[in-house]
């Protein structure tokens, strides 16, 4: 198992999570491939535009997506809205990270705090920190969709005090 905390149901609410967007938004299907550890030190899987959690409580930690600027133009060109801007893929990212708010609370119980879900773009001097620490392991799981790639960065451990 990659993460000693982390059953493959857990990091399966994640990814569901995220097929469900994709085929829900653009009618077409997203692939995941497998969840790989991050090495500490490795480079952050920061992107263009990132949709972030914190999570405490029973579970601490961060969830985040990572998707460059291309793919989320393409999911609004198929999604038929006609601005482009760094506002709508924001607004994408966002729209991300609430839905694996709710699943993570749905999955890992009500007790569990999220914090309100958060867009950020690489441009904007974004809190980097949170998706990469040394007392928690991090895990990426890769999405392919259309020709692009994003990452799944889940940075989670049992714990209650928060991230």
């Amino acid at each position: 198992m990659p993460h000693p905390d982390l059953a493959p149901d857990d990091l399966g609410v994640f990814s569901q999570a995220l097929v469900d967007y994709f085929h829900t938004a653009t009618g077409q299907a997203a692939r995941v491939r497998a969840a790989y550890p991050l090495a500490t030190g490795a480079e952050r899987l920061w992107n263009d535009f990132n949709g972030l959690i914190t999570l405490s409580g029973g579970w601490r930690g961060t969830v985040c997506f990572c998707a460059p600027r291309a793919m989320l133009a393409q999911v609004l060109h198929l999604a038929g809205v006609p601005d482009h801007g760094d506002e709508r893929h924001s607004d994408i990212v966002g729209e991300i990270a609430c839905l694996l708010s709710g699943r993570a609370r749905r999955h890992f119980g009500e007790s569990l705090d999220v914090s309100v879900p958060a867009a950020y773009h690489r441009w904007a001097g974004a809190p980097v920190a949170l998706l990469r620490g040394d007392a928690c392991r991090s895990l990426a799981v890769p999405l392919e969709w259309n020709g692009h790639r994003a990452d799944l960065v889940i940075q989670l451990e049992r714990g209650g005090a928060t991230a």
